[in-house]
């Protein structure tokens, strides 16, 4: 199969505005795929297919598919580059409609960017049927034409760094316990010789004195693992690391604070946060990108069991301050709370957490950006920029004093695990919790609440698990790489 794209007509005659490759396919066919084209109705909208059996023995099917605006750039209203994300939609789009075919192989159309012709194919074909008997048909996406064919490399990575993060997210909870999401990373580092993995168990966690991350693991029968990565690409391995952490909740029942069972089980994907830092981490790698990372990924199960936290318990971190536990479903927070403190043993260019840690993360800012509190402009920045090339956006939230009060203001403890008006402000009250446990001056805590899953709101991705902001995290690594080499 072939995906080709083509522009929407800036003029009121809507004849097809083809790529340069759907340009030479149409010289090929001796003109016959602009005159099926126009012979077809309307002139192609954004995102929608036309299909063409038997115009040439090499592609016996052919899609067409709309990219919108032939300059779209950077758009400062939805704050991302409009054309990147047409080209992944329309690929993704594409791709599908030659897996509906059942046609085994495509060649796609780079669109004059190849990179993000890449991510929308590998994105968009992408899903978990690990489990099931009657599979999709597998299709296998390439480079049509040999132009721009280290773009679309780097576009593949980076994708397959998303769909590891997808992969992990979406599996069930049995299949994915604390130990196998260590083993699962492990086994993917395997082959690069300049990182080293440290499967950290529970006897370590205690000597650590993780006295909140062990408060939360101790209600389930699975033993909780410490999970530390380091990838040294950089120049010089002692060179200040940028040190990711991730919330490694494998399943979250909420404890004896427990949840509500209609929609329990995509707490599965609870350990969003260790999934995508793991993965980028992954990708930074494959990528051999010239920079110093450590990851740290607090792993464990939140259950209710007779060990399990009760609301009102006091417990005690690794910094030396008290927690007092008022709602055992705020769990997250206590399991970053002990790795931040680890964090600042690294001497950190930056420390950057993500967890989906709140649904009211979720409420304010739904599906559309992942909520970013920072100390730091510069990071911000960095995140920023990153995130509008990849399209998988951030958005900065507030870290005031405002909210440290509502925490700090406890009855048993230093500390309370939620905020003292319940539900006022939640994903900043959280945020306000985390900020307690660092001294460093460059971190920034990414709250994935709201990206955790896609329904139909990123058309290149199906409905599940969606691994965002895991490009994000890759891109915003490889600035930092650029900045440590100029």
């Amino acid at each position: 199969g072939l995906v080709l794209g083509v522009y929407s007509s800036e003029k009121d005659d809507g004849a097809a505005q083809f790529t340069s490759a759907g340009d030479a396919f149409d010289r090929l066919v001796s003109g016959k795929l602009r005159e099926l084209l126009s012979l077809c109705g309307p002139p192609l909208k954004k995102g929608k297919t036309r299909v063409f059996h038997g115009l040439h023995q090499d592609f016996p099917s052919v899609v067409v598919v709309g990219l919108g605006k032939k300059n779209a750039g950077i758009n400062e209203q939805e704050n991302w580059n409009e054309g990147k994300e047409n080209i992944r939609t329309a690929v993704a789009v594409g791709c599908r409609q030659i897996q509906d075919l059942e046609i085994p192989c495509v060649e796609v159309d780079p669109c004059g960017d190849a990179q993000a012709a890449a991510e929308g194919a590998v994105l968009g074909l992408h899903e978990y049927n690990e489990l099931k008997k009657k599979k999709k048909p597998v299709v296998t996406p390439q480079l049509h034409g040999s132009a721009e064919s280290e773009a679309w490399k780097k576009g593949v990575v980076y994708a397959e760094g998303q769909n590891l993060a997808r992969y992990l997210m979406e599996a069930p909870a049995n299949y994915i316990t604390p130990i196998k999401f260590a083993e699962h990373i492990e086994q993917k580092l395997r082959s690069f010789s300049n990182v080293k993995i440290h499967i950290r168990p529970e006897s370590w966690i205690t000597t650590q004195e993780m006295g909140a991350f062990l408060s939360v693991a101790k209600g389930s029968a699975e033993p909780p693992i410490f999970l530390e990565i380091h990838y040294l690409g950089g120049a010089n391995t002692d060179d200040s690391p940028l040190v990711f952490v991730g919330k490694g909740v494998t399943f979250d029942s909420g404890g004896i604070s427990l949840k509500p069972s209609s929609g329990m089980d995509a707490m599965r994907a609870d350990m969003g946060g260790a999934a995508t830092v793991c993965s980028a981490i992954v990708t930074a790698a494959a990528l051999n990108l010239p920079l110093n990372i450590i990851g740290l990924a607090p792993l464990c199960e939140n259950m209710p069991s007779g060990k399990a936290n009760k609301p009102g318990d006091v417990v005690r971190a690794k910094n030396g301050k008290t927690i007092q536990v008022d709602n055992t479903d705020a769990e997250g927070r206590l399991l970053l709370a002990d790795a931040l403190c680890y964090a600042h043993n690294f001497n950190a260019r930056a420390i950057v957490n993500a967890a989906t840690l709140t649904g009211a993360m979720d409420v304010a800012l739904g599906s559309a950006a992942t909520g970013v509190f920072t100390n730091s402009s510069w990071l911000w920045s960095h995140l920023y920029e990153a995130s509008i090339l990849t399209g998988d956006r951030v958005w900065r939230m507030p870290l005031f004093e405002h909210y440290t009060k509502q925490v700090t203001d406890c009855p048993l403890a230093d500390v309370s695990n939620i905020g003292k008006y319940s539900r006022a402000g939640g994903a900043c009250t959280a945020a306000a919790f985390l900020k307690e446990f660092v001294t460093a001056s460059h971190w920034a805590h990414l709250d994935i609440a709201g990206v955790m899953s896609n329904k139909d709101e990123v058309p290149y991705l199906r409905k599940g698990m969606a691994g965002r902001p895991t490009r994000t995290l890759v891109e915003f690594a490889a600035r930092l790489s650029q900045d440590s080499h100029n």
